[in-house]
């Protein structure tokens, strides 16, 4: 019990800063980018801020290990999370840091009871168009045959990519640009599939309500009915007994 708290205490008290860090790495990440003429420190800085984002979240998720009552079953049931923390390590590239950051920024945040899930599908969309534009910008910027060149190119792809529309007039041409089409496609397709299974509950949910609604009503005009019955006869009997008191 005190193990579970403690980890509950941890959780809510990291929840804030671990996401302005995720704030801070997606800084570091878009300013390289964006300034094509960034000076070398910059760079490097961007870099130390990338992997020390990256470490917070990893030593998060190794104290809430430490936390667990149960460590054998958080491990399985935060497999996810162990893989974020461990593929930057094994091969250290830089859109691996991307996607273990976006991994462990968004358990954590699901862990958040006062994030909904709209809150979250609005963020996830937002995160996802901004970090696959400067991915693929970043990548296909200096391809020989590369027609993606500015940031505003990069946006446009990335919503048509993501609403599956795909007009074609720009694509992506080396491995990793598609690579990142790939995880922009079938994450617009998963998020869209959550958006219409929200809107879809919550119309049953308003259907449920008003058929619940009218069933009471239903109800209380049977038991109106029902009350109006019985004085109709309780009035005719006492006429009866009435009529049969009058000599």
């Amino acid at each position: 019990m005190d193990a579970q708290s403690a980890q509950a205490r941890w959780e809510q008290r990291t929840q804030r800063p671990l996401l302005a860090l995720a704030v801070l790495f997606a800084v570091a990440y878009a300013v390289p980018i964006v300034d094509s003429t960034a000076s070398r420190s910059m760079t490097v800085a961007c870099t130390v801020v990338e992997w020390v984002v990256w470490g917070a979240f990893a030593t998060d998720y190794v104290v809430r290990l430490a936390l667990a009552p149960d460590r054998l079953r958080f491990v399985r049931r935060h497999w996810l999370d162990l893989c974020a923390v461990v593929v930057p390590m094994l091969q250290p590239l830089r859109l691996l840091r991307i996607v273990a950051t976006l991994l462990l920024v968004g358990r954590r945040a699901r862990m958040a009871n006062q994030i909904r899930l709209t809150t979250y599908v609005v963020g996830a969309v937002v995160g996802l168009l901004m970090f696959g534009s400067l991915a693929v910008l970043s990548v296909e910027r200096s391809a020989p045959n590369g027609n993606i060149r500015t940031l505003g190119d990069a946006l446009w792809w990335s919503f048509t990519t993501m609403t599956t529309v795909g007009y074609g007039d720009h694509a992506p041409t080396t491995g990793l640009g598609r690579l990142i089409a790939v995880g922009l496609m079938l994450s617009g397709i998963a998020l869209l599939g959550v958006v219409t299974a929200n809107i879809a509950a919550w119309f049953i949910a308003r259907f449920e309500k008003d058929d619940v609604e009218e069933r009471r009503q239903t109800e209380a005009i049977q038991s109106l009915t029902e009350e109006v019955r019985a004085l109709r006869a309780e009035v005719a009997e006492l006429r009866g007994v009435s009529d049969k008191a009058v000599p």
